[in-house]
């Protein structure tokens, strides 16, 4: 075992205990895992701010225009409104009309402003049913997750390991056109560069469907009912011309790490704080000598001009106000934002077909372009606010990504991934044999991906991941593309904590839930996904 290989590891170790304890953001931690890479000479400095290019990641970052673009239409708000049912209502009715609904937005829109506006929609209209909130809301990040495996636009994930494909590929062919008659690279020799639109589509429909079932039919008998005393615990009276509302932190906060005591929460935002919710539960005793954390859910009153003032900021990932909703006025931008959606899909889709490829080679019409296209359209037209574009850009989402690139490339070039690639295979001879070979290395390679993600977060997880399953293909003279998608199903697949995935704290703190409750709703749906990747994988990719 050289140098290179025990010092990357050591750095994943301390990466993984940083992300896991939250010393810092996810962004600055994947970041002081670069520079630590870069002082001992593993990656150079092109390598360490090559994710900073990648078109991979800037079509994230122009997703997130799009989103906005959309969101603040109200075509979803509306549609979800008109699908909730209103009479001979139950928990399994309720889930047959929505969550599929919820499941095929999700597929081609980005899961947080999905849960965003849904999860109070949900939660409101659930308490005027007489029916329990808590019965609703897990299902409905789970469903946005499922959605969101089955394109490539669904989830940031899938376009973060779209983006390294890219750059391998563009690396391999580089590498080929340097030296003459070289080998040629593994995505180069299966003719590999990146994922299509519906690339995972034909295994993720599978999953979709699995999910709903289990979602609809079963997970209401492991979901808690509606916790009276928590509610009331926040309730007390409401000041005559103000209403009361949830606010989730989001990473913007000032307040972050302050107590209320130190932090005056109406000098800055003209609100009452009447209670702080956290893991789901309400904080007991003196809450204004508490820390405040970006997982925490505040509970305070305010007058109208408190959701116009900070509705829109990043400050807080969502302002739900209690026990009402009103559904947006309808205009022709909400059509027309629809309209440049679709096209966007359609247009990304239809691109990448030989017929087009064949007649356009002077540009590239895929996913980037159109995205690029949509987010022009949308700015000119006004759909999100031009001259306050930048926040709304998850940045620190934007710099994990970045540097995955590099501490992916550290993982290759180190030789970590093929040590680590090497023993994932050895797997097959101390089971007796290869009869079930393929069925086991994926087994693993899921394993590994699926509990990074779980602990850390899915980005980081499917950037440790991806050049384990390159160098797990390349072992075994294999196809890659059915390993970086079983980790694209791994990575997203983080149903049994709440911290996980974003979506996931955003419901947590809307319906009060534990962190126990994510575990018994979240693991029957972690088997579901590992048994049907595992399984159908080497069918539609002709492994075996």
């Amino acid at each position: 075992m050289t140098f290179s290989i025990i010092f990357v590891a050591l750095v994943l170790v301390f990466m993984l205990m940083a992300l896991m304890k939250e010393l810092l953001r996810p962004g600055l931690v994947l970041f002081t895992a670069v520079v630590l890479l870069l002082c001992a000479g593993i990656i150079n400095t092109e390598e360490a701010l090559r994710g900073f290019s990648n078109k991979g990641m800037i079509t994230v970052a122009l997703l997130y225009l799009v989103s906005e673009g959309v969101r603040k239409s109200g075509i979803l708000e509306q549609l979800v409104f008109h699908m909730l049912p209103t009479k001979n209502v139950s928990v399994t009715k309720a889930g047959l009309r929505f969550y599929p609904i919820v499941s095929f937005i999700s597929a081609f829109f980005n899961n947080t402003p999905v849960v965003v506006i849904f999860a109070p929609m949900i939660k409101n209209w659930a308490l005027k049913m007489k029916l329990s909130p808590t019965k609703f809301l897990i299902p409905l990040s789970y469903a946005t997750v499922i959605g969101g495996i089955c394109t490539l636009i669904g989830t940031t994930t899938n376009l973060v390991l779209h983006g390294m494909l890219l750059q391998e590929h563009k690396e391999e062919a580089k590498a080929f056109e340097e030296s003459a008659g070289a080998v040629k690279g593994i995505l180069l020799q299966n003719n590999i560069d990146g994922m299509h639109m519906f690339e995972l589509t034909k295994v993720g429909v599978f999953i979709a469907l699995a999910g709903l079932i289990y979602l609809i039919f079963f997970s209401k008998y492991l979901l808690p009912d509606e916790r009276k005393a928590e509610e009331e615990g926040s309730e007390g009276t409401i000041p005559p011309g103000m209403n009361r509302f949830e606010v989730l932190l989001g990473n913007r906060f000032p307040g972050l790490g302050k107590t209320l005591h130190d932090f005056d929460f109406y000098r800055h935002y003209g609100a009452h704080v009447r209670g702080i919710s956290r893991g789901g539960s309400l904080l007991q005793g003196d809450y204004m000598h508490i820390p405040m954390s970006h997982e925490d859910t505040l509970v305070v009153d305010a007058d109208d001009s408190f959701m116009k003032a900070w509705g829109e900021s990043r400050v807080f990932w969502m302002i739900n106000r209690v026990g009402d909703y009103e559904p947006p006025m309808g205009n022709k931008k909400r059509w027309f934002a629809l309209l440049l959606l679709v096209l966007m899909i359609i247009g990304a889709t239809v691109g990448e077909l030989p017929i087009v490829t064949d007649h356009f080679k002077f540009i590239k019409l895929d996913m980037f372009f159109f995205a690029c296209v949509t987010t022009i359209i949308m700015a000119w037209t006004r759909m999100f606010s031009p001259r306050k574009y930048t926040k709304y850009f998850s940045w620190d989402v934007l710099i994990t990504i970045a540097c995955a690139f590099a501490i992916s490339a550290a993982m290759t070039k180190s030789g970590f991934a093929d040590f680590v690639a090497g023993y994932i295979i050895s797997l097959t001879d101390a089971v007796g044999g290869s009869s079930y070979g393929v069925f086991i290395i994926l087994a693993a390679l899921f394993l590994i991906t699926n509990i990074f993600t779980e602990l850390i977060t899915n980005n980081a997880a499917a950037a440790l991941a991806f050049p384990l399953a390159l160098s797990v293909a390349e072992k075994m003279g294999a196809n890659p593309m059915p390993f970086v998608v079983c980790v694209c199903f791994a990575a997203s697949s983080a149903f049994s904590t709440p911290i996980g995935y974003q979506t996931n704290l955003i419901v947590q703190g809307v319906g009060g839930y534990k962190f126990t409750d994510f575990v018994k709703v979240g693991l029957p749906m972690n088997l579901i996904v590992f048994l049907i990747s595992v399984l159908l994988i080497p069918f539609f990719y002709g492994l075996i």
